[in-house]
């Protein structure tokens, strides 16, 4: 039997997603990747894999797409690491830098500036190490494990799934496990049983994590507060709302 090829978020919120797979019978079915947001939604779109813990806004450019999982990457309030990071406050902010790593976190931001903000910055494509370039009216959107270290360094911070909160009254979805092809049903089962068994050994991963030294924050709130796994009812509202948001963009 051909091996299923998924391709999963390689920050630290998908650590227990990565866990459960690794330690379930089911990584002998599989070949796992661990990519960047973009590149697992670019693998997915060009068919390198079958699955992938892709950003939502990617799936548009599916030729053909099934969420498949009860879990996905998303937050009720604070998520703690997608933010807009600025020297001075919105209203003053001119140009907004772009991180290149996920296009869910692009699209948001535009969607907040123009819904709920009410500005009308330029926005600018950013390449590796532009979180240097935050200066003055230079702002900048920054996702993933990058921000750990960035807490306080600007004088002002947005959260962009706080300010989705307070615009919406929802929660915010980042990514979902969504393949480009029918996935067997027995599969779909071993595969979200895995995830749900990483979550459940959240304790003994942030124990792991705490002990490395890799990271300069509250790995437990983090996993278990900032990340909320389930992709309820709720979420699934939230994400119909934001691509809906998202096709009327300017």
């Amino acid at each position: 039997m051909n091996k299923i090829k998924i391709s999963a978020v390689s920050y630290l919120n998908s650590k227990p997603f990565i866990r459960g797979l690794r330690h379930s019978n089911i990584i002998n079915d599989i070949e796992l990747s661990l990519d960047i947001p973009s590149i697992c939604a670019q693998k997915l779109i060009t068919e390198k894999v079958d699955i992938g813990l892709i950003p939502v806004s990617a799936i548009s450019r599916l030729k053909e797409h099934y969420i498949i999982s009860d879990y996905c990457i998303g937050a009720i309030g604070k998520v703690a690491s997608v933010m807009l990071y600025s020297q001075v406050p919105l209203n003053k902010i001119k140009n907004i830098l772009l991180d290149y790593q996920s296009v869910t976190s692009v699209t948001l931001v535009k969607v907040l500036a123009e819904n709920y903000w009410k500005i009308n910055a330029a926005w600018v494509p950013a390449a590796a190490k532009f979180e240097n370039l935050i200066a003055t009216t230079t702002a900048a959107v920054i996702i993933g494990d990058r921000t750990f270290d960035l807490k306080n360094k600007y004088k002002y911070e947005y959260d962009l799934a706080e300010e989705w909160q307070k615009f919406t009254q929802l929660p915010f979805v980042f990514g979902c496990w969504v393949a480009n092809k029918k996935i067997s049903d027995v599969f779909i089962d071993q595969f979200d049983k895995a995830l749900q068994k990483g979550l459940d050994d959240r304790p003994l991963l942030v124990k792991e994590l705490q002990s490395s030294g890799k990271y300069s924050i509250d790995v437990e709130r983090y996993l278990n507060a900032n990340i909320s796994y389930n992709y309820d009812r709720s979420k699934k509202e939230a994400l119909r709302l934001f691509l809906d948001y998202s096709a009327k963009l300017k």
